[in-house]
């Protein structure tokens, strides 16, 4: 409706009284006169270039994408996975790969489906802090945009980067266990920022895919609570599709909710108590980055097992007849024992998902093979009567000591009673491929080939790894997607 000039005017110049309570809503409304945190993190975003990134970010960018890609591949034929990427191929046309595959579909679906797989197994890589973060499940996401946007290998670089550092950086600000909801919050904001960046957005329209991203899709920590389902491996792929949708809407010129960290009922309110975000400390040219401080996991298995396993192979090592244990102590941290050491549940699981996140079983398990693999859940592993015989020996603790030190890993201490009262105690609290002892391009292709099996004869995995190590000089990323095809 139009209003005449003159009632235009007559509105305008208050002639019209207001409840007071309108009056006192429409002050406090009013934006402050500093930025938002999402404008800052805009702002970020639409400043980083790919100067900002020294040599060993890039090479550790790459080194993350070729970690994350064989995760993906190993897991191409799970149940879960393949559900998720026939549902993003019913959906027809569009420009971005669905990895081990020759379709493309839209960005969005892309992103959903490959990291679906990417993270199904729980392999890929991981950030420690107060609560436990995936960056790389980011990487399908800016893959799959930059696929379709047909960005040059230094914006697709720049843009993983960039995910990293939003991603990580928000898990230390925000502490989001306490009121019960789940990591994959930080993916939307931190993949709504990267896809936009990749789409060129200025500021004002990355600021809007923060608040697009944010408010309507916050993840619930029961995915991570009791017995876990098939969506425990496809939360963050959602938080992905999300992330690519909101950039996609920004680009369009729709608004969100803002401010959507400060508002009246925001983030701050609703998700996660008010904290200090100085973003001029991000990563930037001189100021290292947060990817390396991620670490790359050896098992599949939630990050506080990554020293249990050892710990457990080590300890059965020692001991020799493992019939001689009359009882078996865990010792983790407190999310540790939150996560994968509390609830019935872990001490019977009856699905992989549950029993990659039992310290019970894992221990166990890894004791009596000597590793731990993608075959240790397999169904007749889980119910094999000998471990579940032995996890009924075994209780999880918080230790105390672990309450006090910053590491990059989650120690573990085990401590094994034998049949003559002896007891045997041992700690590992530093693994390979995490801060301290980053791994070298032959660690990451040993991995990958392992992911890979069999799938590829050595020549074509060879020349794979070639193409991937190329990554900041590839001219047609779809070309080197297209080489990751697992089918015929």
């Amino acid at each position: 409706m139009r209003f005449p000039r003159r009632q235009f005017l007559h509105l305008a110049t208050g002639a019209v009284a207001l409840p007071a309570v309108w009056r006192a809503a429409r002050a406090e409304d009013r934006p402050a006169p500093s930025t938002t945190i999402a404008e800052r993190l805009a702002a970020y975003a639409y400043g980083l270039r790919y100067e900002d990134l020294d040599a060993e970010t890039i090479e550790r960018v790459k080194s993350h994408v070729i970690d994350t890609l064989g995760c993906g591949l190993a897991a191409f034929d799970e149940k879960p996975v393949r559900i998720c990427r026939d549902v993003a191929l019913l959906s027809s046309g569009g420009g971005a790969t669905v990895i081990g595959t020759a379709h493309r579909v839209g960005p969005d679906l892309a992103a959903f489906a490959n990291d679906a797989a990417v993270r199904y197994l729980d392999l890929n890589d991981a950030y420690v802090a107060s609560v436990t973060g995936h960056p790389s499940d980011t990487i399908a996401a800016c893959l799959a945009v930059a696929e379709v946007e047909r960005s040059s290998p230094a914006e697709l670089i720049t843009a993983i980067a960039l995910a990293y550092e939003i991603n990580c950086r928000l898990i230390d600000a925000f502490d989001i266990s306490a009121r019960g909801w789940d990591v994959p919050v930080f993916n939307l904001p931190a993949v709504a920022l990267a896809a936009g960046k990749l789409m060129k957005l200025p500021p004002d329209k990355l600021t809007q895919a923060v608040n697009l991203s944010l408010n309507d899709h916050i993840p619930m920590g029961q995915t991570r609570t009791q017995t876990l389902s098939d969506w425990k491996g496809i939360a963050a792929a959602e938080a992905a599709r999300n992330g690519v949708f909101a950039a996609m809407l920004a680009r369009g010129g729709l608004t969100g909710p803002a401010p959507i960290f400060e508002g009246r009922l925001g983030f701050f309110k609703l998700v996660a108590a008010p904290a200090a975000l100085d973003v001029e400390s991000f990563g930037q040219r001189g100021v290292p980055f947060r990817i390396h401080q991620c670490g790359m996991k050896s098992y599949p298995a939630h990050v506080s097992a990554q020293t249990a396993v050892p710990a457990a192979v080590a300890l059965a090592k020692q001991i020799g007849n493992l019939d001689r244990v009359t009882a078996i102590e865990i010792g983790t941290t407190r999310r540790g024992y939150q996560m994968a050491g509390s609830g019935a549940e872990k001490w019977t699981p009856d699905s992989k998902e549950t029993a990659d996140h039992s310290l019970p079983y894992i221990t166990a398990r890894a004791m009596f093979d000597g590793d731990l693999d993608n075959d240790s859940y397999a169904p007749d592993k889980l119910h094999e009567l000998r471990v579940v015989a032995f996890m009924r020996k075994i209780t999880v603790k918080e230790d105390p000591a672990f309450a006090t030190i910053t590491v990059s890993v989650p120690p573990t201490r085990l401590t094994a009673t034998l049949d003559d009262g002896r007891r045997v105690t041992l700690l590992v609290d530093k693994m390979p491929g995490f801060p301290g002892q980053p791994t070298s391009r032959t660690d990451v292709e040993r991995k990958f080939r392992s992911n890979v099996g069999k799938r590829w004869s050595t020549a074509q995995t060879d020349a794979v790894l070639e193409a991937l190590w190329r990554l900041d000089k590839t001219d047609d990323l779809s070309a080197l997607l297209g080489r990751l095809s697992l089918q015929s």
